[in-house]
């Protein structure tokens, strides 16, 4: 590419554009051009300091920097590029940082205190959801829980008019999408049948309904699994077995139908759906509250979702759904969205997964910016933690993300060969530290004619465990519109909710 002709493509759209606006330098001089684009690009970036109208907060659940590395070169590598010169949607935003994930109590966190960080502030104890540190875990006393509880964003733009919504492809009772709305000492009190007897703290389902009258005012929809957790064990009528799989039996032991309650609670023009059909029929200028639950537990990985049985939306139709139906509020809104099933695929050892979810997580944040103004609406994309996953070797450029290390050809143009470990046999790029990929204590196996890219393939693990865990380090944080420029440097996870609250201008 001439160097006048790639300095005007890489000068023709901010350094946030959402797409790659070139394969990447092609030449020597090219590699000068584009750095000098790149400056010449960020020198335009301006800092809004006016009040945001709206909020958007995605979580990509478990996706550290390795994850997101590896995403970004299989995004690039299924359109047919080398990948590595790719960029996700988020990653051409004009803010970044990195954030301390540790929890009060932990070294590396679960997704419990992470979410409460982000959603309040305030760095907690493992397996606690919107509580201070100084509560017990499992507590069950309700008066001393309340005492502790912490105001979520969710909570806080509710009290000041705005209208309020969360989306995950995880069980909306799950940790992350339930620290905006719910308040107890232990992650597990998804439904009744998880309280210890006699404990006086309701179960997370419940508190998603029986929220405070602000918040069932300002919650105007809330999309993604667990309608176990909201339907009653022992159903009196066929009509109350699950809809999709009548062997998927509810949880609830109080016999409430939760989902009824919230139809009965909302007014007229209320919704409750639970598969594609009914999802895709919803206007969202004639929907007043929508409630979606679209599995018994989780949502398909987004590699599965095309086999469900009664079709479910993808993580960007759920965000594109919820930003319609959240901009008609004249005050502004806040949302948050969720990726979750990154960090189960990880905890499988199953990098396919857990990098196709991060994939659409990235299409996700692209239909969010297409829909928002960076004027007024400020776009944070951070995840809660990270994963002991890894990227290891010496692989050509453009090698196969998901494939077998490749080193490059030599100088005498010999073909590129297998990277060896010392006994001779092939490895993956990616791998885990500890999983379920662990193959024993025999000699690895030989990979050479595997196909390590297929959907169920498990990457290697030096430590066996039945479930992988996750990462200590840092996660990235990225940010556009509205008071984002307080983005920058190594951050405290718990700033986060100060950055948010700041451009709300509360």
């Amino acid at each position: 590419m001439k160097r006048g002709v790639l300095l005007a493509a890489l000068l023709s759209a901010p350094a946030w554009a959402a797409e790659p606006l070139v394969k990447g330098p092609e030449s020597v001089a090219d590699w000068d051009v584009s750095g000098r684009a790149f400056v010449q690009a960020s020198k335009s970036v301006r800092p809004i300091t006016h009040r945001a109208k709206n909020v958007i907060i995605f979580v990509g659940d478990g996706m550290g920097i390795t994850t997101q590395t590896a995403a970004r070169i299989l995004e690039g590598q299924l359109r047919g590029q080398p990948g590595e010169e790719n960029r996700l949607s988020f990653e051409t935003m004009p803010y970044a940082a990195l954030a301390k994930t540790y929890s009060w109590d932990q070294q590396t966190p679960d997704s419990a205190p992470t979410a409460t960080a982000l959603f309040t502030g305030h760095k907690t104890r493992d397996s606690m959801l919107s509580v201070n540190h100084l509560t017990a875990r499992h507590e069950c006393d309700a008066a001393r829980v309340n005492e502790n509880a912490l105001p979520t964003i969710l909570e806080l733009a509710a009290a000041r008019g705005k209208a309020t919504g969360v989306v995950s492809t995880t069980r909306l009772t799950h940790a992350t999408p339930a620290a905006t709305y719910a308040h107890t000492p232990a992650r597990d009190w998804e439904s009744d049948a998880n309280l210890p007897p006699g404990c006086g703290v309701k179960d997370i389902a419940r508190q998603l309904i029986e929220v405070t009258p602000v918040v069932r005012s300002s919650l105007k929809v809330a999309l993604g699994g667990g309608r176990s957790q909201f339907l009653p064990r022992n159903p009196d009528g066929a009509d109350h077995l699950d809809p999709e799989h009548p062997s998927a039996k509810g949880r609830r032991n109080d016999g409430r139908d939760l989902t009824q309650e919230w139809l009965s609670t909302r007014g007229p023009k209320a919704a409750y759906v639970w598969n594609q059909t009914q999802f895709a029929a919803i206007d969202p200028a004639r929907t007043e509250h929508l409630l979606g639950l679209f599995q018994p537990s989780h949502m398909q990985y987004e590699a599965d979702r095309a086999g469900d049985a009664a079709g479910e939306p993808s993580l960007t139709e759920m965000t594109d759904k919820a930003i319609r139906m959240l901009r008609r509020s004249r005050n502004g809104y806040f949302l948050h969205v969720e990726a979750g099933r990154i960090d189960h695929a990880h905890h499988a050892g199953n990098a396919r997964r857990a990098l196709l979810d991060t994939i659409e997580l990235s299409n996700a944040v692209r239909r969010a910016m297409e829909l928002t103004s960076e004027r007024d609406t400020l776009i944070i994309v951070t995840a809660d933690h990270s994963h002991v996953f890894t990227m290891a070797g010496y692989p050509h450029r453009g090698s196969p993300i998901l494939g077998l290390v490749k080193n490059l050809a030599d100088a005498d143009g010999h073909e590129p060969t297998h990277g060896k470990d010392k006994n001779g046999l092939p490895y993956t790029t990616l791998g885990y530290h500890n999983g379920p990929g662990h193959r024993g204590t025999t000699a690895r196996p030989d990979l050479t004619d595997i196909d390590t890219a297929a959907h169920d393939f498990k990457q290697e693990a030096a430590v066996p465990m039945h479930s992988e865990t996750h990462g200590g380090e840092d996660v990235a944080v990225f940010a556009r519109g509205p008071w984002a420029h307080l983005i920058r440097g190594s951050m405290e996870q718990h700033w986060v909710f100060h950055v948010m609250r700041t451009a709300f201008g509360f």
